[in-house]
């Protein structure tokens, strides 16, 4: 960042120890940092500073992380900025299902994690993200849905030794939290998940506008592929429907559906 314009980053949260050490940490990565200890703060920030992004926490007292949104938010509910959620993993895919932010990080969090998804969401917004490698689906984020731990490890390593970043869910509404928090590239998911079938999964991310666009990859163990168009009915991302849990066969569907958009 030596060369460039530093970026700015507005940290809300009622946690004073935490703005401190947050902002240190990213004072030394090379970010221009303002901080405020409530909602009410980090709009008077905003008199005096425009943010590339917002990093907001959601419970706080006063007007709080969702007053804050609304404040900043236009008619249709989209922030006037980037905004990365800090919140409690456990309401996030209720809370959030309409919300149009950029990102999610569960607390507590390390600030290396938050640093990681803070880069994204900035390397997106620059438009550097259009300009993809030849190998864009290297380095895509997969969100893997087995109830069958032995079989989920499987498929979460042959995909990992792929080159792609991986994240394992055992049940339906556990894909619905982590999709909704990672935002990743593609899910592809058992389609008898506990809790809740992948189909029935499928309907939901299709319903959240954090997750509406996401790719799905069905699969049992049939031993019979289907035509995505068998779901059109669920209105649901559902590219491919694969009748094994074959991790070689799904990671070549993988790459295929990543390769086609």
């Amino acid at each position: 960042m030596a060369n460039e314009r530093k970026r700015t980053i507005l940290l809300i949260d009622d946690d004073t120890s935490l703005l401190v050490t947050l902002g240190d940490f990213f004072r030394f990565k090379g970010y221009h940092v303002v901080t405020a200890d409530s909602g009410e703060q980090g709009l008077e920030r905003l008199e005096q500073a425009t943010p590339d992004l917002i990093v907001l926490d959601m419970s706080m007292p006063g007007m709080g992380g969702a007053g804050f949104l609304k404040e900043i938010s236009d008619a249709e509910g989209k922030p006037a900025y980037p905004i990365l959620v800090l919140t409690a993993r456990a309401n996030m895919a209720e809370s959030f299902a309409d919300v149009a932010v950029d990102g999610f990080v569960a607390k507590p969090c390390s600030p290396q994690d938050l640093l990681m998804e803070v880069d994204r969401i900035l390397f997106l917004r620059s438009g550097n993200g259009a300009a993809a490698a030849p190998e864009p689906a290297a380095k895509a984020k997969i969100l893997v849905g087995e109830s069958d731990p032995a079989i989920r490890g499987s498929i979460v390593a042959s995909l990992g030794e792929a080159g792609f970043l991986v994240e394992g869910a055992e049940s339906g509404p556990e894909v619905i939290e982590k999709a909704v928090m990672a935002r990743p590239d593609l899910v592809i998911m058992h389609l008898g998940l506990q809790g809740m079938s992948g189909d029935a999964v499928a309907s939901v991310l299709k319903e959240m506008k954090n997750t509406a666009g996401t790719p799905i990859v069905l699969y049992d163990e049939s031993g019979k592929d289907e035509p995505a168009d068998a779901y059109a009915g669920s209105g649901a991302e559902i590219r491919r429907f694969v009748g094994t849990n074959d991790p070689a066969a799904l990671l070549g569907v993988v790459k295929t559906v990543l390769a086609n958009g």
